[in-house]
């Protein structure tokens, strides 16, 4: 099945929230830290190896949030998604540590409502796989080495959801589908954050 690493999506241009989300503070058990570290150390106590892309402009305030961790900067980060994770797969790519096989989490900083236990079902998975309710899909999303290929291949501007195709996992995360745009979204996470682990 391979290891799992994870590729935290950190370059948006966040218009509509007006300030940068992987920077937002959250409380944690009491404790003030940024979006993109909760994330980041979400994913390593559950054993994930993790890279963070970014973008120029903010890669300091990362960097000094998430010291010792691997961050990439996507050059060209508003022609998409897929981009930023085109530039973290190749920086995993190239790493001497990397495994032949592994699978990979794609974690959207603004998307961050999973559940511990629904991160924990994922990295059970050997296909690739997102969580799902009410019919929708969320993320994190789980690629194999097969998708990992056809997303290197396509235009960084084309849509995930083009390019690979998941089995949903139904689960019960009350905020799977929590999208941070908003003061009021940002408010819904601090409420959530007890119980997301």
């Amino acid at each position: 099945m391979g290891p799992a690493r994870a590729v935290v999506l950190a370059a948006g241009g966040s218009e509509r929230l007006g300030q940068p989300k992987s920077l937002v503070s959250l409380s944690v058990d009491g404790v003030e830290m940024p979006l993109v570290r909760w994330l980041v150390e979400r994913l390593e106590a559950a054993g994930v190896e993790t890279i963070v892309v970014t973008r120029q402009e903010l890669v300091v305030d990362i960097m000094l949030a998430l010291p010792g961790r691997a961050i990439v900067v996507n050059p060209n980060p508003d022609s998409g998604r897929t981009g930023s994770l085109q530039c973290g797969i190749k920086a995993i790519l190239d790493s001497k540590r990397t495994p032949k096989e592994f699978r990979l989490l794609v974690v959207p900083v603004d998307r961050p409502g999973f559940s511990d236990s629904t991160l924990s079902a994922l990295l059970e998975a050997d296909h690739c796989a997102c969580p799902a309710k009410d019919g929708r899909g969320g993320h994190p999303l789980l690629l194999t080495m097969e998708e990992l290929g056809t997303i290197l291949n396509a235009e960084p501007d084309v849509s995930l959801r083009y390019l690979a195709h998941p089995m949903r996992m139904n689960v019960v995360d009350e905020h799977l589908h929590l999208n941070l745009d908003s003061e009021d979204d940002l408010t819904a996470l601090q409420d959530a954050i007890s119980a997301l682990s």
